[in-house]
C-alpha cells in the first residue's frame, strides 16, 4: 500500500475522531472523503471501506471508555453494602445501563431486518448533503424553542425510563448517514428536557453498545476475507480515531458550558450545500 493509501487511513482516522462525537455525521463525513477521494487498489477494496468506516469507530469507543471509567463502570467491592447486590455492583450505574440497553432497542428492531436496504440505497453523498441541511436546520430551531425553557434532566440519575425509550428512537433517525447519531441522541435528549451536558454524556454513553454491536455485525460479514496489511489498516485508524476522539470529547464538553449547538446547525448546512453544489454543478 503506497503513501497515499496510508495519508487517506491517517484522514479518515482523523475525520472519525472528530466527527464521531459532533453532531455532525461521522458517517457522512467519511463516505465524502471516499467519495471525493478515490483510492481504488487491491487494499483500500469496495468491501474493506464499508467495513473500515464502521469498526473505526472501536477506537472511538476507547476514548468514552478511558475518560469516563469511573462514571461507567458499575463493578465493585464494597464490604460496608447492605446487600449482596450493592456490595458488588453500584445500583445507580447500573440502572444507567439498564436504560442505555432500553435505548438501544429500536436500533435493533429496525437496524438488523433493514442493514442491506440500508447500506444499498442510503449511503450516497446526495442523502448525506440533504441530511447534514436538514438537521442543521433543526439544530438551529431546537435551539430558538430551548432558549425559554430550563431543563428537567440535571443528572444522569432524573432520566426516566420513557426518556431512555425515547432517546433510543431518536437514534434511529441516525441510520440514514449525513445524520449524526450524536446529532439525533442529544437532539432528542434536550427536546425531553435534557440539559445539553447530559445529553451530551448519556449519547457518549450510548455510543458504547450501539457501536460496539455495528462493528460486530460489519466484522462478521466482512472481517475473514481481509489481509494482513488491510487489517494493519483497520488498527491504524482506530488508534487515531480514539486520540483525536480524547481531544473532541473534552472540546465539546467545555464548548457546550458556554455555547448552544446554533454553530454546528450553521456547519451542517454549509457543509451540504457545498456538497451538493460539488455533486451536482462541479462533477
Amino acid at each position: 500500500m503506497g503513501f497515499l493509501q496510508w495519508l487517506k487511513i491517517v484522514v479518515l482516522g482523523i475525520v472519525e475522531g472528530i466527527t464521531e462525537w459532533l453532531p455532525i455525521s461521522s458517517t457522512g463525513h467519511m463516505i465524502l472523503v471516499d467519495e471525493f477521494w478515490k483510492t481504488s487498489n487491491s487494499v483500500l477494496t469496495e468491501d474493506f471501506m464499508k467495513m473500515f468506516e464502521v469498526v473505526i469507530q472501536l477506537g472511538a469507543i476507547l476514548a468514552v471508555v478511558v475518560l469516563y471509567f469511573e462514571k461507567i463502570w458499575p463493578f465493585r467491592n464494597d464490604r460496608k453494602a447492605k446487600t449482596t447486590f450493592d456490595r458488588f455492583c453500584d445500583r445507580e450505574k447500573f440502572i444507567l445501563w439498564l436504560k442505555i440497553a432500553l435505548s438501544c432497542v429500536p436500533a435493533i428492531l429496525i437496524g438488523l431486518p433493514f442493514e442491506e436496504e440500508i447500506d444499498k440505497y442510503l449511503f450516497k453523498t446526495p442523502v448525506v448533503a440533504a441530511m447534514l441541511i436538514v438537521y442543521g436546520i433543526g439544530f438551529l430551531f431546537i435551539e430558538r424553542y430551548n432558549k425559554s425553557r430550563k431543563p428537567r434532566i440535571n443528572d444522569l440519575s432524573e432520566l426516566r425510563w420513557s426518556d431512555a425509550a425515547l432517546i433510543g428512537i431518536f437514534q434511529v433517525l441516525a441510520m440514514v448517514p449525513g445524520t449524526s447519531r450524536s446529532g439525533a441522541t442529544i437532539l432528542g435528549g434536550i427536546l425531553i428536557g435534557a440539559s445539553r451536558g447530559i445529553a451530551a454524556e448519556y449519547t457518549f454513553f450510548l455510543a458504547i453498545p450501539t457501536m460496539l454491536g455495528a462493528s460486530a455485525l460489519k466484522l462478521l460479514k466482512y472481517g475473514a476475507a481481509f489481509t494482513g496489511v488491510q487489517i494493519a489498516a483497520l488498527l491504524v485508524g482506530m488508534v487515531i480515531a480514539f486520540v483525536v476522539s480524547v481531544i473532541a470529547i473534552k472540546f465539546l464538553i467545555g464548548y457546550i458550558k458556554k455555547h448552544d449547538f446554533s454553530a454546528f446547525g450553521w456547519y451542517r448546512i454549509a457543509l451540504g450545500l457545498i456538497v451538493l453544489l460539488c455533486f451536482y454543478v462541479i462533477l
